[in-house]
């Protein structure tokens, strides 16, 4: 006889006569989640650490270690993509399994996610003293820390968050950085024996190769920076900034980019002539994303922002603007 019982995400669920749910439902449940992490400390700015192509990767094993420890599995939580966005990282995470979503939210709701991080940030960074941190969880509009101790309201709302996105390409390379660790270090001498009462170990004894693949990066004032693909962040801020030399712009993106030929960039302006400069620039740089996917870099743009004169946008991109005012 088959039985059915509404989950707690609100699915209807077949039982065996035991009790057991059919077809293994922990497979099938996924849901994502927003978590907003600041740093507290001073001269310790998380958005700049991880735009900066030398730090990025500590920055991230950090957070990839303390999400291990919040699930006890490095497969528990699977980050899609980190946003910088001063003065957060906010980090889209995805789960596959309510059970580790739940174990997640206790950790999150008794502060061992927040200690955790904290401790491998001090580590990872090489920092003397501890980096503190603040968070915040959010699923869609639905700000989770007002009802944490709702665990099945919780994980609702993180069930009815589906993922609207792939892993990042960068998340992937960083994660490809990492596959060299190793297993759990045990601390006790008998690790090949482990007490059955004793506790799961902490993923802070998880060894990580220290050696990480060269990133794509160019040079631009002396610095370097990530070649990373243009975000609508870099979007907006080209459209707002760029002003009448738009054009300009666009005809240096041409001798690369088949889709801004003659009389592309002339049919814009006249197109978009009503709408104004902003929306001109807008489209402009839109014909190149489209266009050119994956090869729509920052890079690119940055020379043809240097070509035209126009090193005040190119910096404002890069983010040298924001480290000069955290100075």
């Amino acid at each position: 006889m088959r039985y059915s019982k509404v989950s707690a995400a609100g699915v209807q669920q077949d039982l065996l006569p035991g009790g057991q749910i059919m077809g293994d439902s922990s497979d099938v449940w996924v849901g994502s989640a927003y978590l907003f992490v600041q740093s507290t400390s001073e001269k310790v700015f998380l958005p700049v650490l991880y735009g900066n192509p030398q730090q990025k990767p500590s920055v991230f094993k950090a957070l990839k270690l303390a999400l291990a420890d919040s699930t006890g599995s490095l497969n528990g939580v699977d980050m899609l993509k980190v946003h910088c966005s001063d003065p957060h990282l906010i980090i889209q995470l995805k789960f596959c399994k309510q059970e580790n979503c739940r174990k997640f939210l206790r950790s999150y709701r008794q502060g061992d996610l927040q200690e955790s991080l904290q401790k491998h940030l001090k580590v990872s960074l090489a920092m003397s003293n501890t980096v503190l941190v603040q968070m915040e969880l959010k699923a869609g509009t639905e700000k989770l820390d007002s009802i944490l101790w709702e665990e099945k309201r919780c994980l609702e709302c993180i069930y009815h968050e589906k993922p609207n996105r792939l892993r990042d390409e960068e998340i992937t390379e960083l994660e490809e950085s990492l596959r060299n660790l190793n297993c759990y270090q045990e601390s006790s001498s008998d690790s090949k024996h482990p007490s059955p009462n004793s506790p799961p170990p902490s993923y802070s004894s998880l060894q990580i190769s220290n050696t990480v693949p060269p990133l794509d990066t160019f040079t631009f004032q002396g610095q370097q920076f990530v070649n990373r693909r243009l975000t609508p962040d870099d979007h907006q801020k080209f459209a707002k900034l760029v002003s009448k030399k738009w054009k300009q712009v666009g005809r240096t993106l041409q001798i690369t980019c088949r889709a801004l030929r003659d009389p592309v960039i002339d049919n814009l302006a006249i197109e978009y002539e009503r709408e104004g400069l902003y929306e001109q620039a807008y489209q402009l740089l839109r014909r190149f994303i489209d266009s050119e996917g994956k090869k729509a870099t920052l890079q690119r743009l940055v020379a043809a922002l240097e070509e035209n004169g126009l090193i005040s946008l190119a910096e404002e991109l890069v983010g040298l603007h924001q480290n000069e005012n955290r100075l």
